[in-house]
Parts: C-alpha cells; structure tokens; sequence
C-alpha cells in the first residue's frame, strides 16, 4: 500500500492524526505539516470553518465534502455534535440540497438503477466495492419529503439517511450502501433543468415498474444476503405495494409507514404520562391520509388493541380528515389504506371534526404548510388542559404549524412535536422545549437491531417494541419541559437500548438467529462502530 493510497483514502486517513512512527512507516514524511493533531483538535477546526459558511446549505456542502475526504472525522464530528449538524444533513436542510442536488453535485456516491440496466442488475452490484453491505437504503425520488417527485434528486435522502445509521447506532460507514431506483421523473421542471443528472424520461409505471424493482431486490439478495433494506419516500400507492409484497419474503421496512409510526406512538405514550392520562383513553385525529398517517394510525391501533381494547373500539378511537374533510363511506377518491378508517357518518370539515370528536391528540401528515390554523390550535385547547399537536411534515417550512404558534394560540397549554427541530419558545416566563418526532429516534436503532440480532424479517411487533422503548427513555425531566422526547444528544444511546430490546424481543418471537440473551451484548459490541484514529 502506498503513501498515496493511504493518505488519500477517506476511510484510511488520519490526515494530520497520524503519528511519527507512521509517518515513518507508511512513507507519510514530507507529505504533512510538522504538527500531529488529536481527531478533537481536528474536529475543532472542522467546526471553525464549517460554521464560517454564511447558509445551511452551504455547510451541508463543506460536511460532504469532510465526508469525502475523512469519513473518521466526519463520523466523530456528527456523532459528538448531533444537535448542531443533524439539521444540516438530515431534515431540514437535506430537503434544500436534493431539490438543489444536480446543481451541487460534487462526487458520485451511492448506487443508481435505471431502466436501462434491466437484466443487469446483479452484475452491476458487483461494481460496488464493499461486498458486506448489511444496510441499503432505497428511493424513487418520487415523494421526496413534503417536497413531491425530485427524481434522482432525492439521492440525498438515501445518502442522509446512512449517515445517521452510522452516527446514531454505529453501523459502519463501509456496511452501508444508498440507491436511487431512478425510473425517471415526472417533474417537467426537472427534466428541462440542463444540469439534472438523472434518468431523463417520464416515470415507469406498472408491470415494468415492479419487474425493475423486483429485479433489484433479487440483485440485493443474491449479492448481500444479510442486508436489511429500507423503503425511503415512495409515493404512497408504491410504499404500501412494495412493502407488502416483500416484508414476509425478506428483511426490509418503509421507513416512512413503520419508522415514521413508531416515532410518533412513543411521542403519545410520553404524552400520555405528561397528562396523566391513560394511552387506551385517548382519542386521536388525523390530518392528511397519505402513508405517513395511516402508517402511524395502524400502529396506534395495534398499540391500543395491546392495551387491553378490542379492534372495533381501537378504531374508533381514530378519525382521519384530508383537504376534503372527514374520510366518509360516500367518497370515492380513497385509496385501499385509507378505507379501514372511512366513516359512515355525514360529510364534516376539520374543524367540525375536531368538534365532534374531541381528541386529545391531533397528528398532521400533510406536506402542506399552515393547515393547523389558529381556530384549530384554540379549539384543541378548548377540549383539553394539555392537547398534544404533532406538526410532523418535512421540512420545516412545511410543518403544519411552528412551535411558537401552537404555544401562543393555545395559551401555552399545547405540548408540541415536530418533524424537523424548532428552537425552545419562552411564553409568560416558561420556556417551552419542542419535542423532535424525527424518524432519527427509531431507524438507525431498529437497523442496527436487526444487523447484529441477525434477524430474518421484520414483523410489526418489532415497531410496538422500538416505539415502547424510545418512550421508557423520556425521563421526567424532559416531559416537565414539554419535550415528548429524549435530547438529541443522546440518540446513540437511546438507538442501542432500542437495539437490545428490539433483539431480546427478536428471540422471543423466532426472528432473531442469535441463540440467546446472553449473546446480545456481545454481537451488538461487535458491529457498534466508533469513529476513532
């Protein structure tokens, strides 16, 4: 190996990290500046420069860019700064660089499929240079946070995504690997943009579509036959189809049903404590019907039936409204997932619905900015002491409602979740901490679960568990500063406890090839990775 080769490496170097006695060994002298330099003290000036960049976007470059030049540092800069750098490369700044992606394009990362590679799938894996991928995580482009189709564009979700199942549950850098199904766009502005680095036709679609897909998924398994894989931001009707006909054949989840689900069931478990009611008690409302809400009113459903109810008196608990209003047995514009939670009752608003059904809880999936409206927020208030609002639409310029005005509308009565960060809000001398309902809490948990449980698939029960255990980590502290979750500094953490519980439940159930508890500490030390010289 020589000096070059190592020095240049992003998964080799220490840069200036690396001591006399390798510079000596490895050919290195002459090459660096005379200094050796702690990865502390090299993270510092990373941060320096980094929060010189005047925009968000900007420092998501220059943390691409460390990325591409020293993935050690950049790990260890993520993993000891969350609070600070998750927002610039994940939600809300990630929505900003996949809309602007073709434009910032830097340097390939990732694995692309399109329809031109049919019957080539399995052969073009192999020119990936990792051969132990246990995490893949995949995308159309097609619904792209709250931001529609984005094509190939939506590479920085993926991209994202395995950067923080590295940074928050230590999967190693090399076991990752991000794929855009890219099928083309039908975004005629995309298309017509002459830096859009994609596959430039309209969207496949039916039978070919699926053939693709289901080409890719045999590729994975042949090629990487312990990989979890992970459906990120598909267009609803494609996230249920796909998920649904492989969840029992292989190990796979949609992140944004299941993930998304059991994110916000621990936040309505930990909003039960805050209001000392009981979670079988509780009523929930749903505004917007797409994956997201109907994936997470399944759960809550599950989650209510585990709590003693039975499935009738579960569902009724429930009540979805969309741009329409109340989903009613006289519609005929709902899709298959929505039509468990129709209503035969008269046609209502969403105001005349939060009326009618009092709930303690009201969950928004809409992608549409403002929809929680001032007379909602006062209504809520109205019903309950502490009405529980969930503004959960990425990113946050598309949050239903901002922390600030669920506070004031409500008389500083409301407790607050997002899906991308809002800053603490001082209301009448009490400083209010938003609650943070980012998928951040549940996935890298549940994936590293999975890869060191050796699990063979994922069942929904594993959602109940990873949902229950991030809630069993919200102390009481947090839930006296109106937060639904645990600080974000400690996500590594959480994500471990999540990990064990997710395993020991695995063993329980036959899903989990380990053979028993005892084995749980040690394989999770094996495949936990520390960024570290």
């Amino acid at each position: 190996m020589n000096s070059k080769e190592v020095l240049w490496n992003p998964s080799m170097t220490k840069s200036t990290g690396f001591s006399r006695d390798e510079r000596a060994q490895l050919g290195l002298q002459g090459l660096l500046p005379y200094c050796v330099t702690t990865l502390e003290a090299q993270c510092e000036r990373a941060l320096e420069n980094m929060r010189r960049k005047e925009t968000d976007i900007e420092k998501y470059i220059f943390l691409n860019a460390l990325q591409d030049r020293n993935e050690t540092l950049y790990y260890w800069l993520v993993t000891h700064n969350i609070e600070e750098v998750m927002p610039l490369i994940y939600t809300p700044t990630v929505g900003q660089a996949c809309s602007e992606f073709a434009h910032i394009f830097r340097r390939p990362k990732g694995f692309y499929i399109t329809p031109e590679d049919r019957g080539n799938i399995r052969s073009i894996l192999d020119n990936w240079p990792e051969r132990d991928v246990r995490v893949i995580v995949v995308t159309d482009g097609e619904r792209i946070l709250g931001l529609g189709d984005l094509g190939a564009n939506g590479m920085g979700i993926p991209i994202g995504k395995l950067a923080l199942y590295t940074a928050c549950a230590g999967i190693h850098p090399s076991q990752c690997l991000p794929v855009m199904f890219d099928v083309g766009t039908n975004n005629a502005e995309m298309r017509g943009d002459d830096k859009y680095l994609g596959y430039p036709g309209e969207r496949l679609s039916g039978e070919a579509y699926d053939e693709l897909f289901d080409e890719f998924i045999s590729a994975c398994q042949d090629a990487y036959p312990k990989a979890l894989i992970q459906f990120e931001d598909f267009l609803t009707p494609n996230a249920y189809r796909l998920l649904n006909t492989y969840r029992d054949k292989i190990l796979c989840f949609n992140d944004d049903i299941q993930g998304t689900a059991a994110v916000v069931l621990a936040g309505l478990y930990s909003g039960a404590r805050a209001t000392g009611m009981d979670f079988k008690d509780m009523r929930f409302t749903f505004l917007g019907a797409g994956s997201a809400a109907t994936g997470i009113a399944d759960l809550v459903q599950d989650a209510l039936v585990e709590c003693g109810l039975d499935r009738t008196a579960a569902r009724q608990r429930i009540t979805f409204v969309d741009q329409y209003g109340l989903l009613t047995a006289n519609r005929d514009d709902l899709q298959p997932h929505n039509q468990p939670y129709v209503e035969d009752v008269p046609a209502a608003s969403f105001v005349e619905t939060i009326g009618q059904h009092r709930p303690h809880a009201l969950i928004g999936a809409t992608g549409a900015p403002g929809t929680f409206t001032q007379e909602i927020i006062e209504l809520m208030a109205q019903n309950h002491a502490q009405p529980l609002i969930f503004a959960l639409s990425n990113p946050t310029s598309r949050a239903e409602c901002t922390a600030e005005q669920a506070y004031s509308w409500s008389d500083g009565k409301a407790i607050f979740a997002s899906g991308s960060p809002f800053d603490p809000v001082e209301l009448d001398g009490k400083v209010h901490r938003p609650g943070q309902g980012n998928n951040a809490y549940i996935f890298p948990g549940v994936g590293q679960g999975a890869v060191a449980g050796h699990f063979t698939r994922l069942p929904e029960s594993a959602f109940l568990v990873a949902a229950a255990s991030l809630a069993a980590q919200v102390t009481n502290q947090d839930l006296s500063e109106g937060a639904l979750y645990p600080p974000l500094t400690s996500i590594r953490d959480v994500s471990l406890k999540i990990a064990k519980d997710l395993i020991a439940h695995g063993l329980e159930i036959g899903v989990s090839q380990l053979e028993s508890i005892a084995e749980i500490e040690p394989h999770l030390a094996e495949h936990v990775y520390e960024p570290t010289y």
